[in-house]
């Protein structure tokens, strides 16, 4: 298990790489993020909030079809449920959510 501050740097880094992405996107995608939350509003309204659980080291992740849970592994972030890589997950929900075909590998 990771120190707190080491899981907190990991979450940090994640949620900057996946803000560099969405800067590249087409369609307006606002993105905000504070206190370690970071909220994403597609074109049509559709949110993607992105929060850290730090007692339990996920990372989780909100979506209109649902909530996810996703765990740090020596290969990257993880769904917990099925161990769908975060990068395939957040491609996905773009693709449905705003129509973008984003690459978060």
């Amino acid at each position: 298990m990771l120190s707190e501050s080491d899981f907190n740097r990991q979450v940090d880094d994640s949620l900057l790489a996946i803000e560099e992405v969405l800067d590249d996107a087409v369609s307006d995608l606002d993105f905000e993020n504070s206190g370690g939350v970071l909220s994403i509003t597609c074109e049509n309204g559709a949110k993607v909030i992105f929060t850290r659980q730090a007692p339990v080291q996920q990372l989780w992740i909100a979506v209109p079809f649902g909530g996810f849970h996703f765990d740090l592994t020596e290969g990257g972030w993880q769904r917990d449920s099925d161990q769908q890589p975060l990068s395939q997950f957040l491609h996905e929900t773009f693709v449905t959510l705003a129509e973008e075909d984003l690459d978060f590998s």
